[in-house]
C-alpha cells in the first residue's frame, strides 16, 4: 500500500497570513493538532502544530549572556515564534513530504527516524493529504506494509470517497478510509448514527467492495468537525 491508499484527504489548511487564534479555534473545532500552511495555489509553505501554539504561550527562560553571545540569531528566531501573530511567523517551515506512491513502510521508517507523528503528502508540488501514524496501523491492519498496491483497492477508495462528499452531508475530512482487497475499513468521526450508516451504505454499495468494516464514531458534543 502506499500513502495515496490511507493518507486524510481533503485536509484543513490555513494561508500565511492566517491569525494565531484563527488557527487555535481550526485545531479545537476539528479535533485535529495540526494544520499545514498553504499558499494560493495549494503549495505547502509550512506546518503549525499545536507544540507551535503552546511555545508561543508559554514563559521564554531567561539565557546567559553567553549563551546569548553564540545563539544570537537563534535567539531572534525564537522571539519571532513565541511573539508571532500569524501563521508564517510560529510555523515550522519546510516540512518533510512525501508523494502519494510513498510506500507505507518507507513513510513508517521515515517518521521514526524524524520523530514525527505526521507527513504531509505532494502530488506535483501540491498538498493532497496527510498519513499520521494511525493512518499507517491502519493501512498495515489490512495488509502487508510492504504489499504492492491494486488499481482496484483505489478506485474503490475514491469511489466511497466521493459519493460520501456529494450525497451523504458527511465531510470528508473527518473520515479515514482503508481499502485492501475489496475489504473496506471506515474510521473517522460523524456526527449522528444517520451519518455512520450513510457512510457505510455508500461503501457496501461501491463496486468491488467484498465487506465493510465500520469503525466510525461520534463527535464530541460541542465540537463540530475533525
Amino acid at each position: 500500500m502506499r500513502a495515496a491508499d490511507v493518507m486524510t484527504p481533503h485536509v484543513i489548511s490555513v494561508s500565511p497570513d492566517s491569525e494565531v487564534r484563527e488557527i487555535a479555534s481550526l485545531l479545537i473545532e476539528h479535533g485535529i493538532s495540526a494544520v499545514p500552511v498553504v499558499d494560493e495555489r495549494e503549495h505547502l509553505l509550512g506546518i503549525v502544530s499545536e507544540g507551535d501554539l503552546i511555545r508561543r504561550l508559554g514563559e521564554e527562560e531567561p539565557r546567559s549572556w553567553w549563551l546569548r553571545l553564540f545563539a544570537a540569531g537563534d535567539q531572534a528566531a525564537d522571539y519571532v515564534r513565541t511573539h508571532g501573530r500569524l501563521a508564517r511567523e510560529i510555523m515550522t517551515p519546510n516540512p518533510v513530504t512525501v508523494e502519494k506512491d510513498e510506500p507505507l513502510h518507507r513513510i513508517a521508517a521515515l517518521l521514526e527516524r524524524r520523530r514525527i507523528k505526521r507527513v504531509p503528502v505532494l502530488r506535483d508540488g501540491r498538498l493532497v493529504g496527510i498519513v499520521s501514524r494511525s493512518n499507517l496501523l491502519r493501512g498495515f491492519s489490512v495488509a502487508e506494509p510492504s504489499a504492492a498496491p491494486t488499481g482496484g483497492d483505489r478506485a474503490i477508495r475514491d469511489a466511497i470517497l466521493e459519493e460520501v462528499d456529494r450525497h451523504t452531508g458527511v465531510m470528508v475530512e473527518r473520515l479515514n478510509i482503508i481499502v485492501a482487497d475489496g475489504r473496506v475499513q471506515l474510521w473517522g468521526l460523524v456526527d449522528s448514527q444517520e451519518q455512520r450508516l450513510a457512510v457505510q451504505v455508500a461503501a457496501e454499495n461501491a463496486a468491488g467492495v467484498r465487506s465493510v468494516e465500520n469503525n466510525l464514531g461520534f463527535m464530541p458534543r460541542g465540537m463540530g468537525g475533525y
